[in-house]
């Protein structure tokens, strides 16, 4: 849209300025006079300041630059405004203009019109100038449809009030001002809470101020806004899109008010007269169809203002036919400056509807309001301009397809988007303005000399005749466009900017083929410009692109290495012009005349600095070389050798000079080692110049590099004669020693070429996709055999002969236990062979591991997931014999399966190059060696429990001595081996892990193991006992203690009881002790026997705890019972003071023995009427019906037996 005055294709928005946010001032861009004549705003009070001005500043540039867009307004969308940010005064252009000095008005009280109205002398358009974009200007940038004032709302009850009249006066004066300068524009106040005082709220009396500021200043309640103080930017933009949203609806009623007052102007049918009439001899005012057209084109602006596509689109159709009619434009004499403004003006509505169309979706009848504005201008130049057969009219259809190219692409349809896969798109209109500027360049430079002389050097007379000669329509004068000295119009850098612009758009829709036609034209022009280095960036990408080449655009390839040859000589690119010179040798394009056809003059005429070395690939740039590779078999085994054969092929012209190879060199994917043929010259292809294909037999060396660890080749050495003749093949037959398995694949042939001028390696890659090629054999030219992936080995490994065993393999591995394997290697090969071990363990925890070979060690330190020992050195091995190695594991700390794999690389002495492999895979799954359950019982703590009331230990206060209660715990452990042999426990621990809660706990005894041990058969059970004694530290303290404790067995294999002791730690759990609710610990002791297995008395010792901080009170019951008398009292209540504890005791004379007797004990709390569990210790149980108590008896020992083990 360049060259259309500023502001005429503007996507109109309602105008609002926002006063009182910054200390800026607005400049009127007007002449000196009427800047006298402006109305000034001014406010008395500052403007707002500190964080929230700073917010609502970039707010409003935020909501000004989104408004700038050319889419289309959605409905969406809350409002769309072009806003202006200003300080406490604003200048607004004067309403009306001045009569001019020195002129006598006609009547006493002359009509006075708009500066900016053809009907004022001060106007550019006066008398006879329809209109310009200084009236669209004048609404978009000067005169806003709202005026929008913040002032700040203070909280300070002292000066509320004072401030409020401040405001009040301050709006009052504003009103006046707007009234005095007859625009119509609203004002809107806001009024921000200070953030210094306390935030405001409607409820704390601010409505009350807010209404008296409102009647005070006659506001319309919906132009009055408060705003509290806001801490989140996110919810401040939300306010302030909901004013803006408000303000919106005001500013459409603005602008709908003066689209209602310019129809109605036209309604009236009169052409209005000017305040002073024309005095100069021609000029004359604007007729009545001048003037409607005045008043359509400022409805329909007025229209877009208030976004309303559709009125907007009819008004500027009517304006648009008013102006090309008869009694407007075909009245304009083209040799009048209002001829090209009428031009300018036809243009701008013409877009402007094309715009609206494209708002509206309706792509077609844009198409055809282009098409029909382009052929009505070209019919009125034709009729009453300079004709079309000039590069004036070519400017402007180069300028009409680029506006309809910018329009499609900044006004943003989904439908013409890349992604839609369009075929109408910018990029066309872009090609189109470049054909029209490269045919305005052409019409140029055919202008006479004579009227590219300078108006400066011309006679008068020759100027005055040529004045009218060309169309200058938005374009410079003939001797400005291609003057005779100097320089003119810079057309080639038009022609880029439009076809780079549809390069761009080609890209993006992947229109490959089109993009790169139009970079070619683009570099065309660089180079005409001489810019060669923009030449080659601009062509490079897609001359390394080699799609069109593996299609076979022959005719594009050949274009473009002939342009890319031009450009890179002229940029002294010497890799690019051999790169094309490469490639245009080959006899698919078409003959060059005059070129020698010989790589080594490539750089004839380009001076370089040094010898330049040059790396080329057929992914990049086209060869005229072809290069294949094949096996003769398409297996192989390691250690022996396989024939291949590689073919160089020439494609060039008969005439064309032979190309010499420095060296040839074959890379391979997998495992053969790159073959590397050295040129050696010979006179044998002199004596058969005319067969069209040589086959060559050639010997292969092994070369190695020094230092290397594998002992493997590095490089496969030969040599031939590497001189190749135009259209002539050249096989080279080879055999290749084979040493490593695997399959192998030949990846490219890189062709090393050598001259005084540069060194040149070029790299052809050998596909799969590739023609198949077969065997060429002697006398005949053409290869024979052919077979798919004739280019790929399979290489069988050599079939080891080394055993790897593991010695005396244990049936089962234990967590905790070192692991010690004991491994042979034997060397059962013909030849003694020098060997390395490798040894890899995997898991998901893996432990350390440990080897010893030979005084050697190894090692590998502990990890996640593998531990790794490589290269470990075995030394030679001769044949028949063997080395021996231990390797060392650390104990697994839990149960998990370890992959153990033993992997040897040798070579025999014989046959150093070809490595042999063998390998071993052990699973080692390690278990558990034992399970176990446990119970945690109480038991009574023989020792008294300390007293609240005990003066004498007031005074000790020594750290560390437990001083509150005391329990007594049993652990009972039941464990099992779960081995699959037996295994001898030499100890067993009780571990407490931690004890939380303020209290200490001590493991008091365990189970006694004898010095030789405890033998554990598999999937027996066991058991052991651990008493322990839980204590608080202070009696004041009143938490539940939490015990963690761990089950240790120290255990060795029966069979290895000279090995070391492995220990098994177990987790028990977490137990609860200490706790604060009273309990009832019952307990027996037995008196020795009568004469006459008479049983003798049991003592029943009932005990209750009180650990808490509160006197309770129990109530004791015992009911007889046949099975025994007891002596002590039937009901009892026992008085408990605060953490202390009391015995009551029975004694039991039983009738029977050798059975359970069940003594019916009731404890009752007294309080709460609950009956507490009685809790069983040594010697007794308890079932759901109540305690029961063994009488020991000779007679009932097998249920003795059998009962005891549910005891507790």
């Amino acid at each position: 849209m360049d060259g259309y005055p500023t502001g005429s294709l503007d996507h109109n928005v309602p105008f609002l300025v926002a006063s009182g946010l910054n200390s800026d001032t607005n400049e009127l861009p007007l002449s000196a006079e009427l800047k006298e004549q402006s109305i000034l705003l001014r406010s008395e009070i500052p403007p707002i300041d500190g964080k929230n001005a700073e917010a609502l500043s970039q707010y409003f540039k935020d909501v000004d630059a989104s408004a700038k867009s050319w889419s289309a307004f959605e409905r969406s969308e809350q409002y769309r405004f072009r806003v202006r940010t200003t300080g406490r005064s604003f200048l607004l252009p004067p309403r009306r203009a001045r009569l001019p000095e020195g002129i006598e008005p006609l009547s006493e009280h002359p009509t006075l019109h708009s500066p900016f109205s053809p009907l004022s002398p001060i106007s550019t358009l006066y008398p006879d100038g329809l209109i310009d974009a200084q009236w669209i200007k004048k609404h978009q940038d000067l005169v806003p449809s709202v005026y929008l004032c913040f002032y700040s709302l203070t909280s300070d009850p002292n000066s509320m009030t004072l401030q409020d009249n401040h405001i009040k006066s301050d709006i009052n004066n504003i009103k006046g001002a707007l009234l005095r300068s007859g625009y119509k524009t609203r004002l809107a106040i806001v009024l921000i809470a200070d953030n210094e005082g306390e935030p405001l709220s409607l409820a704390e009396g601010i409505q009350e101020r807010l209404e008296n500021i409102r009647r005070g200043t006659a506001l319309d309640p919906k132009s009055v806004f408060y705003v509290p103080s806001q801490d989140s930017q996110n919810d401040q933009k939300q306010v302030f899109d909901n004013i803006l949203g408000v303000l919106y609806t005001s500013a459409v009623e603005y602008y709908r008010d003066l689209g209602r007052h310019a129809r109605k102007k036209r309604s009236r049918g009169i052409a209005p007269q000017p305040t002073v009439p024309p005095t100069s001899g021609t000029s004359q005012t604007l007729s009545l169809s001048d003037w409607n057209f005045r008043y359509d084109f400022k409805s329909a602006i007025l229209a877009e203002f208030r976004q309303e596509t559709d009125a907007a689109l009819r008004f500027f159709e009517q304006a648009y036919e008013v102006l090309l009619g008869q009694d407007v434009l075909d009245i304009i004499p083209s040799w009048s400056p209002r001829w090209n403004e009428a031009r300018l003006l036809a243009d701008v509505i013409a877009i402007r509807c094309l715009r609206c169309h494209l708002w509206m979706g309706q792509t077609t009848l844009a198409v055809r309001k282009w098409h029909s504005h382009r052929e009505r201008i070209a019919d009125f130049v034709d009729r009453r301009g300079r004709g079309t057969n000039n590069y004036g009219w070519q400017a402007w259809e180069a300028r009409w397809a680029t506006a309809m190219a910018n329009l499609v692409e900044r006004v943003g349809l989904p439908a013409l988007a890349p992604a839609a896969g369009a075929i109408y798109v910018p990029q066309d209109k872009s090609v189109s303005a470049a054909r029209h500027i490269i045919a305005r360049r052409k019409l140029a430079y055919q202008i006479p000399e004579d009227d590219r002389h300078s108006p400066d050097t011309s006679p008068a007379s020759a100027v005055a005749s040529k004045a009218f000669a060309y169309d200058t329509y938005m374009c410079p004068e003939p001797y400005q466009e291609y003057p005779l000295s100097g320089k003119g119009v810079n057309h080639a850098q038009l022609v880029i900017d439009c076809l780079q612009a549809a390069s761009a758009q080609f890209q993006a829709r992947n229109q490959t083929r089109l993009a790169t036609e139009i970079s070619l034209e683009c570099a065309r022009e660089f180079a005409n410009m001489g810019q060669w280095d923009d030449a080659v960036e601009m062509l490079l990408p897609f001359w390394e692109d080699i799609t069109f080449r593996s299609e076979g655009w022959i005719n594009i390839s050949e274009d473009l290495c002939l342009t890319m040859r031009k450009i890179a000589a002229g940029a002294h690119r010497p890799d690019l012009v051999v790169a094309a010179d490469w490639e245009l040798m080959g006899n698919h394009f078409m003959r060059q005349p005059q070129w020698h056809y010989d790589i080594a003059r490539s750089l004839e005429g380009i001076t370089t600095d040094e010898k330049p070395s040059i790396i080329l690939s057929d992914e990049k740039s086209g060869s005229f070389v072809s290069a294949s590779f094949v096996f003769r078999n398409k297996e192989g085994k390691a250690g022996e050798s396989c024939t291949a054969q590689l073919a160089i092929t020439s494609h060039t012209f008969r005439d064309a000079a032979p190309v010499t190879f420095s060296f040839l060199k074959v890379e391979f994917d997998g495992s053969l080692k790159p073959i590397l043929l050295e040129h050696e010259a010979s006179g044998e292809e002199e004596s058969s110049p005319a067969t069209s294909c040589s086959i060559l037999t050639l010997s292969l060396k092994e070369d190695y590099a020094e230092g290397s660890e594998d002992e493997l080749p590095t490089l496969l050495k030969g040599q031939s004669n590497l001189t190749l003749r135009p259209g002539h093949t050249r096989v080279f037959e080879m055999n290749i020693p084979l040493r490593e398995p695997g399959t192998a694949t030949a990846a490219a042939v890189t062709l090393s070429h050598t001259n005084d001028s540069f060194d040149l390696d070029y790299k052809l890659k050998i596909r799969p996709t590739d023609p198949v090629v077969g065997w060429y054999i002697q006398g005949s030219s053409k290869p024979r055999s052919t077979r798919p992936e004739a280019g790929t080995i399979q290489i069988q490994p050599r079939p080891p002969k080394m055993e790897i065993k593991l010695l005396e393999p244990l049936a089962q591995y234990y967590a905790n236990e070192a692991i010690a394997l004991q491994v042979e290697v034997i060397n059962a090969e013909d030849d003694s062979a020098t060997a390395k071990l490798d040894i890899h363990l995997f898991g998901k925890e893996v432990p350390a591991v440990r080897v010893e070979v030979d005084g050697r060690e190894g090692s590998a330190e502990a990890s996640t997931e593998e531990s790794k020992i490589s290269g470990l050195t075995l030394g030679a091995i001769k044949s028949t014999a063997s080395v021996k190695l231990i390797l060392h594991i650390e104990p697994p700390s839990t149960p998990t399966t370890l992959d153990l794999h033993l992997r040897t690389s040798y070579h025999l002495d014989s046959d150093i190059a070809t490595p042999i492999m063998q390998m071993l895979t052990v699973q080692l799954n390690i278990v558990n060696a034992f399970e176990a359950n446990y119970d945690l019982v109480p038991r009574l703590h023989p020792g008294p429990w300390p007293s609240l009331f005990d003066s004498e230990g007031l005074g000790d206060t020594e750290e560390g001595v437990a001083r509150g209660f005391a329990q007594k715990w049993c652990l009972l452990c039941h464990y099992a081996s779960f081995a699959q042999e037996d295994l001898k426990v030499v100890g067993m621990d009780l571990k407490v892990v931690s004890c939380v809660g303020g209290a200490r706990c001590n493991v008091t005894q365990g189970p006694n193991a004898s010095q030789e041990g405890v033998v554990v058969s598999p999937k027996t059970m066991q058991d052991a006992q651990f008493d322990l004694v839980a204590q608080k530290l202070t009696m004041e303290d009143r938490h539940p203690v939490t015990l963690e404790l761990a089950f240790v067995i120290r255990w060795q294999r029966q069979d290895r009881s000279d090995g070391p002791v492995n220990t098994t730690t177990m987790p028990v759990g977490k137990y609860l002790v200490l706790g604060t609710e009273p309990r009832v610990l019952a307990s027996v002791y037995h008196a020795s026997k009568t004469e006459d297995d008479i049983p003798g008395l049991l003592q029943l010792d009932m005990t209750v705890e009180n650990p808490s901080n509160h006197f309770l009170t129990f109530g004791l019951g015992m009911e007889p019972s046949e099975d025994f008398a007891f002596s002590g009292a039937k009901q009892t209540t026992l008085n408990l003071l605060p953490q202390s504890r009391r015995t009551t005791t029975y004694r039991l004379l039983p009738h029977v023995s050798g059975v359970w007797i069940r003594p019916k004990l009731t404890v009752r709390d007294k309080y709460f009427q609950k009956v507490l569990r009685i809790i069983p210790t040594e010697g007794m149980k308890i079932d759901e019906d109540g305690l029961l108590v063994w009488v020991p008896g000779e007679e009932k020992k097998e249920e003795e037996e059998a009962e005891k083990p549910e005891e507790q």
